[in-house]
């Protein structure tokens, strides 16, 4: 018996004991067995996608409240008989966000009794949808969703059962004493809250929640609360991690999207990140300069003055950026990005830019703290911004605590349910095959790649003094490198984009996957990679804009892939046409969701009308899936079989 196996039966052995003082007779463990095998006969639960939420936190909400339009199909099934088409509407709004709305409503009434028998028929209504919607599950999962401080009573309405008319004075006492008590409100709140829960059971987040919208950091909050979720991490996820990591080339990054995208305040506000030492910097190395405009958003009007100091910060980051990006390059030429050493391609005598053997003449140049004899030198200025900066990023207790839980919950790619759920890409050559890349001399291709890089990401998060180590450049490399899982393209050109009026430099050339993955035998060979099922499985990713006002479907590969990126950026909108896709996977099958832009959920209140657009359905299940085909089915039968093991064991007192 080798160490392993010693450990290992070490660990079962350990296990069983546990498993003994947890349940001491064989009573207990006979109804711990029952109770899981029952579980796995029921329906499985819901799983909700969403990708690239971009920091736009009031869209990401009611999508997440109205779980893509699960509530009001839930209302709709089981009161479309009995209530008007305004009502149900109504209905719907309460649930999406029961506080407004009940302040709304509660101002149209000036007749105390007809608010009472409002709030006894919205009562009513709203334990019937709880009912409906937790009728896949057991009812000790039901009992951990209902409000603590409710939950005895609405119990006691769930199951009410009357049929010799002995508790109808009991039933209707409960709720009258609720709405002369004043608690009618809080109840009808937390039902609303209920419903919302018991309609998606897990939450995956394919990516990007951060950069380009305002309010990441509520969504992360969010997200931390959320009863179910996994995250795979996104390209501008990862600079975050990377950032608070250590790696200064990554805050770089950030701090110039915030500037780009007028963002600043996520970075001062949100997470306390003083960025006073930048903007003397930029006060007093630049001026204004139009190929560094913040982009203009629709919710957004700055003064001059503001917009000046955007303009220059993000000068001054990009400036910094650049050079930080050159050391990485020199000592790492498995990167093979010396394309990419910008600041030492330009002529500084004639402003003049040479890159793949063409020359170019310069535009908007701002190259003032540029030293020609040595391109890439940060100046000492620079050096103690970027000391402070990091300083600041890595003692920021909100940013700490979003940071570890990205690292708890996310991964590069996810095995679930049978389905590939991954951000960007999975490298590959022209001629179909995976594309490899050599990380400190072995070289690697497909899964093994992605499995690299993300065990360097979780070795630089948990040493965040090894600031300039393989680990740490390789945070950036999936930021911006050639094969990099995350980023898909060949190069970055953010510096053409600056400097270079050509467009022809701006374009980014996609990894061939992007075309590919059209193909059912590529998206059958990338599962396979994965070890999953190659008939039953999918690819969910998002990353890449859907063009669906083109006629892009996202719905490739004869359905064995599914771009869920439409759209939930704003900066996206008008290109892509619609304002995100969202994908349900339930017992029936899996269910695409377009969206329309979401203004504010102002209209959603007066208006009572919701923001989905249509409903594809991507597979349908020949047969009802059950708990016992799911990830949470696999470890239930695990613990059966160590529960019978126990039995067998005899590990009882």
């Amino acid at each position: 018996m080798t160490v392993s196996d010693n450990s290992n039966e070490e660990y079962k052995t350990r296990y069983f004991q546990l498993l003994a003082e947890k349940f001491n007779s064989e009573e207990k463990v006979a109804t711990e067995i029952i109770n899981l095998e029952s579980i796995l006969e029921l329906p499985k639960g819901t799983e909700h996608f969403v990708s690239d939420l971009h920091g736009e936190f009031q869209s990401f909400q009611h999508v997440l409240r109205n779980g893509s339009g699960n509530v009001k199909v839930k209302i709709d099934d089981l009161l479309q008989d009995r209530l008007s088409e305004a009502e149900l509407s109504e209905l719907a709004a309460l649930v999406y966000y029961p506080e407004e709305k009940l302040k709304l409503i509660k101002n149209q009434f000036t007749d105390k009794e007809e608010l009472t028998d409002w709030y006894k028929a919205k009562i009513e209504q709203l334990i019937e949808l709880v009912a409906h919607s937790s009728s896949k599950y057991t009812r000790s999962k039901l009992r951990k969703a209902l409000p603590q401080h409710f939950a005895y009573i609405i119990e006691e309405l769930l199951y009410k059962k009357d049929e010799h008319d002995n508790k109808k004075r009991y039933y209707d006492r409960i709720l009258n004493e609720i709405i002369e008590l004043g608690q009618a409100d809080k109840l009808i709140t937390g039902l609303a809250f209920t419903i919302q829960r018991l309609v998606v059971d897990h939450l995956h987040v394919v990516g990007d929640i951060y950069d380009r919208g305002p309010e990441p950091d509520k969504i992360m909050d969010t997200l931390i609360d959320y009863h179910s979720v996994d995250i795979q991490w996104g390209n501008h996820d990862v600079l975050w991690l990377g950032a608070y990591a250590g790696s200064k080339v990554c805050l770089a990054n950030i701090i110039r999207i915030c500037a780009r995208y007028n963002n600043l305040d996520i970075i001062e506000d949100a997470y306390g990140i003083n960025l006073r030492p930048l903007f003397t910097l930029a006060d007093k190395y630049y001026d204004d300069n139009p190929a560094f405009h913040p982009k203009k958003t629709s919710d957004k009007v700055l003064s001059d003055h503001e917009q000046l100091q955007m303009t220059k910060v993000q000068q001054a980051i990009s400036m910094i950026q650049f050079k930080l990006e050159a050391p990485i390059i020199k000592r790492r030429p498995g990167f093979e990005m010396d394309d990419r050493l910008v600041l030492e391609n330009i002529n500084y005598d004639t402003m003049e830019y040479t890159v793949d053997g063409k020359v170019y003449p310069l535009e908007n140049t701002c190259f003032s703290t540029v030293n020609p004899n040595n391109p890439s030198a940060l100046t000492e200025e620079e050096q103690d911004v970027m000391n402070t900066l990091l300083i600041s990023v890595q003692q920021s207790e909100k940013l700490k605590r979003h940071m570890n839980f990205m690292m708890k919950k996310g991964s590069l790619y996810l095995r679930y349910n049978g389905n590939l759920l991954i951000h960007g890409c999975i490298p590959v050559t022209e001629n179909c095959e995976m594309e490899g890349m050599e990380i400190d001399g072995e070289v690697y291709y497909g899964r093994e790649l992605l499995d690299q890089f993300e065990k360097y990401l979780r070795h630089a998060f948990v040493n965040l003094d090894e600031t300039e180590d393989l680990a740490t450049d390789l945070i950036w490399y999936l930021w911006t490198g050639k094969k990099s899982s995350l980023f898909g393209k060949r190069a970055m050109t953010t510096f053409e984009r600056y400097f270079i009026s050509d467009k022809a430099t701006h374009k980014e050339e996609k990894n061939p996957y992007y075309y590919l993955r059209e193909q059912p035998e590529m998206a059958e060979k990338f599962l396979k990679e994965f070890n999953l099922d190659p008939v039953n499985g999918h690819i969910i990713n998002g990353h890449t804009p859907v063009k669906e006002k083109e006629g892009e479907n996202p719905i490739k590969a004869d359905g064995k892939l599914i771009v869920i990126d439409g759209g939930f950026s704003k900066a996206y909108q008008s290109t892509t046409g619609i304002a995100g896709y969202t994908l349900l996977f339930n017992s029936y099958g899996m269910q695409l969701v377009a969206h329309q832009e979401f203004n504010s959920k102002d209209k959603v209140l007066e208006n009572e009308s919701d923001v989905l657009a249509v409903r594809r359905i991507v597979d349908e299940e020949l047969e009802r899936k059950k708990v016992r085909d799911t990830e949470i089915g696999k470890r239930l039968k695990y613990e059966i079989d160590m529960l019978k093991n126990l039995m067998t064991h005899r590990y009882i007192n």
